[in-house]
């Protein structure tokens, strides 16, 4: 299947006059075959200013509706992303950056709960009352929308994270434009049929670079940004973002630690650890990356480890297969690159370690097991975005701790124990924005979603993440006017006295 975007079809979604896809043309190429899968125009300067226009405009009338009645529009998209086929837009998916179809598919049927979750949030969650400082006085808190917040999507999970933030903006009163990613344009165009109940103009879909989310950061007439991405691509964007004083949510990857204490149940964890480090082929922000094993269990993890490891089938998405190829060249030549380094610093390879020879063709990497690591190996330091678990030998508990915090990431770490001290410790010790006991990579809506250190700022679900897309109005109400005794002008008494003259 090649899909062909029209230049002249709508991008802008509902509104016919606005059609961006005037610049520069790209090709959509699949990771696993290098075949066009379809293409895409950027959107130039003045279909942004058309757009951003026609945004600020329908925001007026949303954020003036009552919570009860966004809500019920939040619904509705829920509704109409259950009720939706989502097959060619999980195909598109699969075809653009290789995710295996039943993670895509997945990833689209579970969005409508981010919508659901924050409908009532922004119902409930409205502001607070506190005791007064005066008499005769009602002081609240109430909380605000922003205005036309920007959404810069990666590729990985370009769909779910979308929603995750649009719908915590949309909830808040706010207008949104999502930048997607330049490899996922055309699976997340497919998906935006899904904001038909909304009114024209208040969401859009803007194809381009980095020129064109620095040109909408900068923009006066955006108001905050959503970013998921590097951790490089996340300080610009923070930059870029506090350049013009606007509220960020960052959300920069990671190179997560997993820890298999000497009380781990071995056959959970040599699973559990297959899912943390191959899952989309180890794309994830929150895959584990470096696993820290204790040595009473090592030799018997790492077999597990192994053996677990052997059952992946490696193809296509679109076929029988859990290891899709990565989005890029690039990013290959990057998993490569430190997989090299390792070796040559004195890492072994327990499996994999090569392109597999069954995908000559395509962005194919097999997935690798690395013992023997130590600090000093790059792939230990940097986020390697890829197959590769790099298992580090460790004395005791407290050593897996010390070494999992050793590092300038903080998004996510696991543990694996049925040692119910073991698991308190490490939910209090790790240097992490979340941490997983013996069940790795899950989310809740409302539970917040970020990390520490260099791997961003802010939180997405949660009311955290509500709260990164409205801002609060401190109002102070006097039901009985009534002069105040502190307002001017004082009374004489009140000034200071020294050898009988006053002083102010």
């Amino acid at each position: 299947m090649t899909v062909m975007f029209n230049p002249a079809q709508p991008v802008f979604y509902r509104h016919p006059a606005y059609i961006p896809g005037g610049g520069e043309r790209h090709a959509v190429i699949d990771p696993a075959t290098l075949a066009t899968v379809g293409r895409f125009a950027d959107t130039t300067a003045a279909e942004m200013e058309a757009v951003l226009d026609a945004a600020t405009a329908a925001q007026r009338g949303w954020k003036r509706l009552d919570a009860k009645t966004r809500a019920t529009v939040l619904h509705r998209i829920a509704n109409r992303i259950e009720a939706t086929d989502m097959r060619r837009c999980a195909e598109l998916m699969s075809r653009e950056m290789g995710k295996p179809y039943p993670e895509a598919i997945g990833e689209v049927a579970n969005c409508a709960g981010a919508f659901r979750y924050f409908a009532e949030m922004a119902r409930d969650e409205a502001g607070k009352v506190a005791g007064t400082t005066q008499a005769g006085s009602f002081q609240h808190a109430r909380y605000e929308a922003l205005g036309v917040s920007v959404h810069i999507m990666p590729f990985n999970f370009p769909i779910l994270l979308m929603c995750w933030t649009v719908a915590a903006s949309l909830a808040s009163g706010n207008a949104c434009i999502v930048k997607p990613a330049p490899a996922t344009t055309l699976s997340t165009l497919e998906f935006m049929t899904v904001f038909e109940a909304l009114p024209e103009g208040l969401i859009a879909c803007l194809p381009g670079g980095a020129e064109l989310a620095g040109a909408l950061i900068a923009s006066p007439k955006t108001h905050a940004v959503a970013f998921t991405g590097s951790v490089a691509a996340g300080k610009a964007v923070a930059m870029a973002a506090a350049a013009q004083m606007k509220p960020a949510v960052i959300e920069a990857g990671g190179s997560d630690p997993m820890i298999i204490t000497a009380n781990a149940p071995l056959d959970v964890a040599a699973p559990g650890a297959v899912t943390a480090a191959f899952h989309m082929s180890g794309q994830v922000c929150t895959s584990a990356e470096r696993f820290f094993v204790v040595d009473a269990v090592h030799d018997e993890f790492v077999g597990k480890f192994v053996a677990e490891t052997k059952r992946l089938r490696i193809g296509n998405g679109l076929t029988r297969a859990e290891i899709g190829p990565l989005v890029s060249e690039t990013a290959r030549a990057k998993v490569i690159r430190l997989v090299e380094d390792a070796k040559a610093k004195g890492a072994k390879v327990a499996i994999g370690g090569k392109i597999p020879e069954s995908e000559p063709t395509g962005w194919f990497y097999e997935p690798t097991i690395l013992t023997g690591c130590t600090p000093d190996m790059a792939i230990m330091r940097e986020e390697c975005f890829g197959p590769v678990a790099a298992v580090m030998r460790v004395r005791d508990f407290d050593e897996a701790i010390e070494r999992a915090n050793d590092s300038e990431f903080g998004l996510g770490a696991s543990v694996f124990t049925t040692s119910l001290e073991e698991a308190m410790e490490a939910a209090d010790r790790l240097e992490a924005g979340m941490v997983w006991v013996n069940n790795p990579l899950i989310d809740n809506d409302a539970l917040p979603f970020g990390g520490w250190k260099k791997s961003g700022l802010g939180r997405e679900l949660s009311k955290l993440g509500l709260d990164a897309f409205r801002r609060s109005k401190m109002v102070i109400i006097d039901h009985k006017p009534a002069v105040q005794g502190w307002w001017y002008p004082y009374p004489d008494d009140w000034f200071y006295e020294e050898g009988g003259r006053k002083h102010v």
